[in-house]
């Protein structure tokens, strides 16, 4: 077998056993009838179409009429453009739009059998619209939020029936992407977890199962890259040039690019901003990204970026302002800081039993993150290079292996 069949074949065996849950044998799922998703932006409509398009009758919930009407005319167009790529027969498409229903309050959905919350990345507004849930549908309604970071359980506490919440964490677009992470609490119900795990592979998702912690498997490991690349430049390597590392690897944008389309504001405001971080004071500067036509790149009128002194001139004077002295680095040590701490920091997630497998952990970042599929994922990928060689060239960036990448190791040999 040639290294890109065997790649494949291990990609395969992932996906299969990413859905065998021990347990969950015969354990039968709960029949999903109707649906509901509160929160009509980008990941709620998504999560709408993605739904409407298995042929799951949707309530969509949304406050906002303006926004209620935004998120209507986009499912249409979505389900629109599926007729024209022939993704869907034009009797599918008027069907799925038949299957939309749409209200502005959460009590529209008291005979809903599963709810899936998209509404806004804060404890406080999550745990308002759970205790709302709790009142409003049905006993045996699975409740699920698309939280990114947050602590389900807590979000779990906030109903009389915690068994019931779980985490279904799509990647935007949410009608595109593949990948979702069903997290689980420490009393999650067996047929609740896999209800949500059938829902996904109905809506022709990748489902993972995650415990929880903060920012689950994928996340978690994102938040070491990019504090790893905010690091980096720091001490004299460009953003392009960190992002052209990563690309040349096999990722389709590197963590600045990704950034900037994301928007650097991200839970940033003016009033609140001490210019302690690179990030700070470059939406201090009002480069927040593509949006602003500026972030760590300058962008043209076709969003295409262009290397920007000002922005290379605010990371100087931060890193002059710590103290922080800039060095020499090749292309294969930046691109040993971006990957190595994430598989190190993946070590540490299986430890915990926030990931049942090594090889869940890399369908997460094939399916959620586009981690380049010829190296299989970044377990894989590091199993490749060899764990003790993984160790070895952490120490030369600087980085001590974990206790439980060491054990790996140790396990290994």
């Amino acid at each position: 077998m040639n290294r890109s069949n065997e790649v494949e074949a291990y990609i395969a065996r992932a996906e299969a056993d990413a859905v065998t849950i021990p347990g969950l044998e015969k354990v039968q799922a709960r029949p999903i009838a109707s649906t509901g998703v509160i929160g009509g932006g980008t990941m709620g409509r998504g999560i709408a179409t993605a739904l409407l398009c298995a042929d799951f009758p949707v309530t969509l919930v949304e406050r906002d009429p303006a926004a209620l009407k935004r998120a209507v005319d986009e499912i249409t167009s979505i389900i629109e453009r599926n007729v024209a790529t022939q993704r869907m027969s034009d009797e599918e498409a008027a069907r799925a739009l038949r299957h939309l229903v749409t209200a502005n309050e959460i009590d529209a959905l008291g005979r809903a059998d599963l709810v899936i919350e998209a509404a806004y990345e804060t404890m406080a507004v999550k745990r308002d619209i759970f205790s709302r849930l709790d009142r409003t549908t049905k006993e045996g309604t699975i409740l699920a939020s698309n939280t990114s970071y947050l602590d389900v359980l807590q979000i779990a506490s906030s109903t009389s029936r915690p068994q019931d919440v779980l985490g279904m964490h799509f990647f935007s677009p949410a009608h595109i992407m593949k990948l979702l992470e069903v997290v689980r609490t420490g009393i999650t119900a067996p047929d609740a977890l896999a209800t949500a795990i059938n829902v996904g592979l109905r809506i022709g998702k990748k489902p993972v199962v995650a415990g929880n912690a903060y920012g689950f498997i994928g996340n978690r490991m994102l938040a070491i890259r990019r504090r790893e690349a905010e690091a980096i430049i720091l001490k004299g390597v460009t953003p392009d040039r960190v992002d052209r590392v990563v690309e040349n690897f096999g990722f389709r944008m590197g963590p600045f690019r990704m950034g900037d389309l994301a928007g650097l504001d991200l839970g940033w405001t003016r009033e609140t901003s001490t210019g302690s971080t690179v990030r700070e004071r470059l939406c201090e500067a009002g480069r927040r990204g593509q949006k602003t036509g500026a972030g760590f790149y300058d962008y043209d009128e076709q969003r295409k970026p262009v290397v920007s002194q000002e922005a290379i001139d605010i990371i100087a004077g931060f890193a002059a302002d710590k103290g922080i002295a800039p060095r020499e680095w090749s292309d294969e040590a930046i691109l040993d800081r971006m990957l190595l701490p994430m598989i190190d920091e993946a070590a540490k997630i299986l430890a915990e039993g926030i990931a049942a497998r090594e090889s869940d952990i890399d369908v997460v970042w094939l399916y959620g993150y586009n981690w380049p599929r010829h190296t299989g994922g970044p377990m894989h990928y590091a199993r490749t290079l060899g764990l003790d060689t993984v160790c070895t060239r952490l120490r030369a960036i600087d980085r001590n292996p974990s206790d439980a990448l060491r054990k790996l190791v140790d396990a290994a040999s």
